[in-house]
């Protein structure tokens, strides 16, 4: 049986500011999501939030890129949407950057991870979703989960890992592809992977028999509006266990923090904090970018649920085993901002293009003069 794991995401509006997803906004994809599961379009589903960005998280078995499920995506947006603009939220719509659905949700701002599946005998998921942050926030710790012994230890130990993995690396800026395999191109790997602006790590399966391990969003949004319109605050779904890495070692790299794209205007290098549900808000400064992780248990083509229906989830970064990182953010986060608007604290001038910058800069091109 193949069962679809879904993720979809969207700014729609914010509470004062770009920091939280208000409750009236979380309960209209709940809604919305419920009612689909009552006609059987879907089976399971969880809805929450990654800072400013509301989370659709659903598990059918329509497949990938399915109409169906992704206009209940659209449309769950859309009434949020309208839902901020009564309130006058900040932000109201961000991410939909088109006026009308046509069959398919990528392009038209929201960020979406699928992966469909065979269902194992037991068949452990983490859903990660980040905030204020860009597509190649997930290059590094999806490197370190599948090719690096120093965070997982089943690379060596395990004989069920020691074929590798391939990975699926996209070009945002040609828009091209390559599949590169670990161990044998780690350092060709390494090589795309920590060019964070140009290059994501879309998908990856398993060497020896293409089983599929995790897949991330890679949309831009910049590149989609022509401008700056927010970051791309992007998700991801990742297997563990039975010949794939341990849950715990998909979790390794989130011990210490690292420097990501984004923050405030989507225009700053930031320390990632790893955080539980309920620090989910990005105030200072419009940050520090955030990263939320969702573990659940497929079962018989949805989430493993209570009796009532409730579907069992781990908020798997709400734990102190994390708090390292969160310190580290904090210390990494002051620091930067003593840089004020000095680099490295601010982007490059290539990653500032789809910014505001560019019209401040605008009024004194005709002011220089040969040096």
């Amino acid at each position: 049986m193949k069962t679809t794991i879904s993720i979809i995401k969207a700014d729609v509006g914010s509470l004062a500011g770009h920091h939280i997803v208000p409750e009236p906004l979380l309960e209209i994809g709940r809604e919305n999501l419920r009612a689909a599961q009552e006609k059987a379009l879907i089976n399971s589903f969880y809805v929450f939030n990654a800072g400013d960005d509301l989370e659709l998280l659903m598990v059918h078995q329509k497949g990938e890129r399915n109409e169906e499920i992704h206009a209940l995506a659209w449309d769950t947006f859309q009434k949020a949407a309208n839902k901020a603009k009564e309130l006058k939220l900040y932000g109201a719509g961000q991410d939909l950057l088109k006026t009308a659905f046509s069959g398919n949700i990528r392009g038209m701002g929201p960020g979406i991870a699928e992966m469909e599946i065979e269902e194992r005998r037991s068949d452990p998921i983490v859903v990660f979703a980040a905030d204020k942050t860009s597509a190649g926030s997930f290059n590094y710790p999806i490197f370190r989960i599948f090719a690096d012994p120093s965070s997982t230890a089943g690379l060596v130990i395990d004989p069920g890992l020691s074929t590798g993995f391939k990975f699926e690396v996209l070009d945002t800026k040609q828009n091209r592809k390559v599949v590169l395999k670990s161990p044998e191109e780690m350092y060709e790997l390494i090589a795309l992977l920590g060019n964070s602006n140009r290059y994501s790590a879309s998908r990856v399966w398993r060497a020896r028999d293409d089983l599929s391990c995790a897949v991330t969003s890679t949309t831009k949004l910049s590149l989609i509006a022509g401008k700056y319109v927010g970051k791309d605050d992007p998700v991801a779904i990742v297997r563990g266990q039975h010949g794939l890495p341990a849950v715990g070692e998909v979790l390794v790299p989130f011990l210490h923090t690292y420097i990501v794209e984004g923050w405030m205007r989507g225009s700053h290098w930031g320390p990632l904090m790893p955080v539980g549900l309920s620090d989910s808000k990005c105030t200072a400064f419009d940050g520090p970018p955030r990263m939320v992780a969702i573990g659940f248990q497929v079962s018989n083509g949805g989430i493993a649920s209570h009796r009532d229906g409730t579907p069992l989830i781990a908020d798997l970064f709400d734990d102190p085993a994390f708090d390292m990182a969160r310190r580290e953010a904090q210390d990494i986060a002051a620091m930067l901002r003593r840089m004020g608007e000095f680099q490295p604290a601010r982007l490059s001038e290539e990653s500032m293009e789809y910014t505001t910058l560019p019209q401040v800069l605008e009024k004194l091109q005709n002011r220089f003069k040969p040096a």
